[in-house]
């Protein structure tokens, strides 16, 4: 197995093999794979020497073969692409993803996953594009998510990433909808962390949970604009004090619905002081808000990993940061 280097200076490229090698020794027998990162694409070449073996079966997260042989399998992609993750720390800027293969014959024994990485040395003044779409293909057509910081009015990219203690976080997250049926934009959850990757110890602060409930409404102006589209969801979020000062990153999961199948599950409800909870799209049934101050569980069985109803997503916006101008 071997990894071609680049010749530019600030680049690292790695391969890790995880601890499948039992599962996928007999394929890694008769094959190499070449790996060549470049700053915004890389290129995976994987070589097979057994003839049987169908190349078309290789993925690179949820990318399929840019090309492929009876011998080959050939992948370049641009880092936005294929669900890549990126991870971003002092020194260093990672670009990591899976390789993966699924035997037509449906045995295990011939599958397996091996990690793809890319590590750059992170320049002082890099931080990552907040403006630029994450998105992610699923089912029939094409569905494209995005959410990014706007202006005061929504009519634009924000003009700083930069919030004083109190003020508003506009931000705006909408899906672009090509060939599916009309779609209506809910968040399911967000959470506010100081890393742009999510741990099990990472503390978080969170801002929507219980399936749609904006929680910080609660104790805050949080609030949710009325919609303009369907398709497109506009959060007044007011500057709160956790990670004050350090670069904070929100962690969202985007869910594209079908605009008639709201239930306890797949709404957007924020808290109206003295009012109580009210939902976004249709107040006459902000009922279906009353268990966001307990848990929200559905009564029916449809089911978003289905694909029947909706399409959900992961995306982190930032980072930001949050700045206390009277201290």
């Amino acid at each position: 197995m071997s990894c071609n280097r680049s010749m530019y200076p600030v680049m690292m490229a790695f391969f890790w093999q995880r601890a499948v090698v039992s599962v996928a020794a007999a394929m890694l027998i008769y094959a190499d794979m070449t790996l060549d990162c470049r700053p915004d694409f890389v290129t995976v070449v994987w070589t097979e020497g057994r003839s049987q073996a169908d190349l078309s079966l290789f993925r690179l997260g949820s990318c399929f073969p840019t090309s492929f042989s009876a011998t080959q399998a050939v992948f370049r992609v641009d880092f936005n692409d294929c669900n890549f993750r990126r991870l971003v720390t002092g020194h260093h800027l990672m670009y990591s993803n899976d390789l993966t293969y699924g035997s037509s014959s449906g045995s295990q024994s011939l599958s397996f996953t091996h990690p793809v990485v890319c590590a750059f040395a992170r320049p002082k003044d890099w931080y990552p594009m907040i403006y630029d779409p994450m998105f992610s293909t699923h089912g029939v057509g094409h569905l494209v998510f995005h959410i990014a910081l706007m202006n005061d009015d929504f009519s634009g990219p924000a003009e700083s990433t930069t919030f004083a203690l109190g003020s508003f976080i506009p931000i705006m997250a909408s899906v672009s909808q090509k060939t599916h049926q009309p779609l209506l934009l809910l968040l399911e959850e967000c959470v506010a962390a100081t890393t742009p990757e999510l741990q099990p110890e990472s503390p978080v602060y969170p801002i929507i949970a219980n399936k749609g409930c904006l929680v910080d409404s609660r104790i805050s102006g949080s609030k949710f604009e009325p919609r303009q589209k369907s398709s497109e969801l506009q959060l007044s979020l007011q500057a709160f004090r956790f990670g004050l000062g350090q670069e904070v990153f929100i962690h969202c999961k985007l869910v594209a619905w079908d605009p008639n199948g709201l239930d306890l599950t797949k709404k957007a409800c924020h808290y109206v002081k003295e009012h109580g909870w009210e939902l976004l799209d249709n107040y006459a049934y902000s009922t279906l808000c009353d268990c966001c101050d307990s848990d929200c569980k559905s009564r029916k069985t449809r089911s978003i990993e289905s694909g029947t109803h909706g399409v959900a997503q992961k995306a982190v916006l930032g980072p930001l940061t949050i700045t206390d101008e009277t201290s």
